[in-house]
């Protein structure tokens, strides 16, 4: 009885923060368990990070967007955007690394600034609004340049190459050579941001207002909020995040191609969804979108390891978790709002 009473206490956002954590340390410890030593070494979950470090940059600016009731499906073009732009400046005409940053960094905002102004201001439909926007940078990259480019810039590839060594938890290969526990750059990124984004949403303005707007805008305004402001901040938000993680994305493939970041917007969405932020808005927790990108790779993950390698059984397994998530929050909903 005590722990029902908790329960009911505990906000919507809280309660769908803990299924999650439960649902991916169920997961994982289970493929420990189950799946032996791909699992148990410390490296194959900081892989995790470093393959997913863009992800969880997209994930967190698609949960401020969804958490005000609206959407944004723009993100993954902006990246693939972004690593061609990168490439050719790196490669062609002879650039730095820090001017390739803000060439990252200026797409993202120019890209919030329109959606933005165009969504919040106009009162176009974001999903119309953020369509438009990922078509336009998909033609975009084929414009900046068709064929795929492995950057070999001397500066950016020392860089790339950059390893934060782990103290501890290393492993033995089965030669007998100890080899270091490693993260990239790009996982140090992805933390801040979870980390910056959590303490907006948490302890800002900004952030309860955010929150306000997805609950109900009508109320919001009653309460004296700035709806189309707080809109307009959401996206610019979420792109100037997807310039960071563009430029974080870049770092890891070191490369620019048309091809890259294709449906990462979906996979975003998903690890959002995952993590406990509603569609309908209002409800949301960076940390919990955080582990919902953990929990997307994690069961991908698993069944690479089952021996399922074929691309269809991950997407098909990615469908059915993304369901059950919908569902429970579903249920989780419609149960607290009759009690």
């Amino acid at each position: 009885m005590k722990l029902l009473k908790k329960t009911r206490n505990l906000s919507d956002t809280n309660l769908l923060f803990i299924i999650t954590l439960i649902v991916f340390f169920a997961m994982y410890i289970g493929a420990m368990v189950f799946m032996g030593s791909s699992f148990l070494k410390p490296q194959s979950f900081f892989n995790i990070l470093n393959a997913n470090a863009a992800l969880i940059i997209l994930s967190c600016g698609l949960s401020l967007v969804m958490i005000t009731g609206g959407i944004d499906i723009s993100v993954g073009g902006v990246t693939g955007l972004i690593t061609m732009c990168c490439a050719v400046y790196l490669d062609y005409k002879g650039g730095s690394v820090l001017g390739a940053m803000l060439i990252a960094l200026a797409i993202g905002i120019i890209y919030g600034v329109v959606q933005g102004f165009l969504v919040a201001y106009l009162e176009i439909q974001p999903f119309i609004v953020t369509l438009a926007g990922m078509f336009f940078a998909r033609g975009m990259t084929t414009v900046v340049n068709t064929a795929p480019i492995n950057v070999s810039n001397e500066e950016f590839t020392a860089l790339k190459n950059t390893r934060i060594i782990i103290p501890f938890l290393g492993s033995v290969n089965k030669k007998g050579t100890y080899i270091n526990a490693y993260i990239e750059i790009g996982v140090v990124v992805a933390l801040l941001a979870v980390i910056v984004m959590f303490c907006i949403l948490k302890w800002t303005k900004l952030g309860r207002s955010f929150y306000a707007v997805g609950g109900n805008r009508q109320s919001a305004l009653m309460l004296g909020i700035n709806v189309k402001r707080t809109r307009f901040c959401a996206h610019l938000m979420c792109s100037t995040l997807a310039g960071i993680g563009g430029f974080v994305y870049f770092l890891h493939v070191g490369s620019g191609s048309a091809s890259h970041a294709s449906g990462a917007e979906m996979n975003a969405i998903a690890s959002s969804i995952i993590g406990g932020t509603m569609l309908t808005g209002g409800v949301g927790n960076i940390i919990g979108t955080f582990f919902g990108v953990l929990s997307l790779s994690t069961i991908q993950n698993i069944v690479s390891a089952a021996g399922f390698d074929e691309a269809w059984w991950t997407g098909i397994t990615v469908a059915a978790m993304l369901c059950l998530f919908l569902i429970v929050q579903s249920v989780v909903m419609a149960v607290r709002k009759k009690k």
